[in-house]
Formats: structure tokens, C-alpha cells, sequence
């Protein structure tokens, strides 16, 4: 939480509505963690499962700006949906890849969950990313997918996961990573970042999940 925190700050960012530890003892929320060999946390991810009694943190950030968010992501409750949020990696370990690999993770476990979708908001640096794990704008909400948030400096954008299950509006890597750690949730691998070669231990199952 400290290190998210800081890095917002790094950025000039203090007013993101979700900036807080409530989720933090929330029972619909998972977070994952990426830690170096000597267990400092150097980035995260979380997944907030829709209850119909916490909002979203996208319905907290955004709704009042366009109440169909609510309605859209309600649309998707009896299947189970959620969302992905709260992205981050410290500077010390910036450009080495760390973010897609929490994002596929955050993906991975829909299945031990039981998400049929997801939905995330993202800046337009990150949409290169969540567009290739196969995220899709939500143009009916906002102007056209688009909202003036966390200030007047950013233009964010609703998304949603076509179908956390099957992946199949994402690229073929990616799915196949996904659906890897999705079937191998523990696991030691190489991945390959944009510095070169970086050894992973995943560990990614949820237990006694209810």
C-alpha cells in the first residue's frame, strides 16, 4: 500500500478516490504481490470481486460522472465480474516487464474465483498493455470509453474483459500465458521483459476460496 501510495505521489497523483485501505479488509478482494528474493514488495495488482454491496472502485473514480458505469457492470453480476486496479511497481524496478506479468497474474486466477468478466480503468500509457491481455473500451460509457480522471492533467478509459474465461479477444502470447498460469498457478519460469530474461516463482492459488 506505502509503496503504491509513493508512487503516486512520484507522479504528482493525491487525489485517486480509491487511495485508501478500506479494501484492504474486504473479503471480495485479492491482491498480488511481486517481491524481490528478499521479500521487498516492489509491485502489486488487485482484483475486486462485484458483491452488490461494496461498489467497484471504477463506480467510486468515475460513476458520478456517468451513472450507466454502475448499470454496465451490473449487467454482468449474476455471471460474476470484478474488477482489476490498483497496478503498480516501484521505480526500482521500472521497464523491466513487471506490470504485464501482474496483469496476466490478476487474470490468471478469475477461474479460482469465479469472474466470468472483468472491467479496469487505465491512462493511455497503460492501454497498449490491457489492450493486448485483451481488455476492450466500454465506448457507451463516458465520451466514448473516455473520462477527465484523476485530474485535468489524464484522460482515463473504462474497459472490459470480453470474456475472463476464454481470453479471446486477447493477444495469442498473452492468452496462452494466461491460460498457462491459469492451469499452473505455481510455478517457476523465465520471462522475458523488455531488460531481458527475469526468473519468476508464481504463486497463485487462493486457498479455501468461498
Amino acid at each position: 500500500m506505502a509503496g503504491h501510495v509513493q508512487v503516486l505521489k512520484d507522479y504528482g497523483i493525491t487525489n485517486i478516490t480509491t487511495n485508501n485501505r478500506q479494501w484492504m479488509s474486504l473479503p471480495n478482494v485479492h491482491g498480488i504481490v511481486a517481491e524481490t528474493e528478499d521479500g521487498t514488495v516492489v509491485g502489486g495488482v488487485r482484483v475486486h470481486i462485484a458483491d452488490g454491496i461494496h461498489p467497484l472502485p471504477v463506480e467510486d473514480a468515475v460513476g458520478y460522472m456517468d451513472p450507466l458505469v454502475t448499470k454496465v457492470i451490473n449487467q454482468y453480476f449474476d455471471d460474476g465480474t470484478g474488477e482489476l486496479c490498483g497496478l503498480w511497481n516501484a521505480k526500482s524496478v521500472a521497464g523491466i516487464g513487471i506490470s504485464i506479468l501482474l496483469v496476466r497474474a490478476g487474470i490468471a486466477i478469475v477461474n479460482q474465483i469465479r469472474l466470468a468478466s472483468l472491467f479496469t480503468i487505465c491512462a493511455d500509457y497503460t492501454m497498449p498493455m490491457v489492450r493486448k491481455v485483451g481488455f476492450v473500451i466500454e465506448d457507451s460509457l463516458g465520451n466514448e470509453g473516455e473520462f477527465v480522471y484523476p485530474n485535468e492533467n489524464y484522460i482515463a478509459r473504462v474497459l472490459r474483459k470480453m470474456n475472463a474465461e476464454t481470453l479471446e479477444t486477447a493477444e495469442a502470447f498473452d492468452r496462452e500465458r494466461i491460460f498457462d498460469l491459469r492451469n499452473n498457478p505455481q510455478q517457476v519460469t523465465i520471462e522475458t521483459g523488455p531488460k531481458g530474461m527475469l526468473e519468476v516463482d508464481y504463486q497463485l492459488v487462493i486457498p479455501e476460496y468461498d
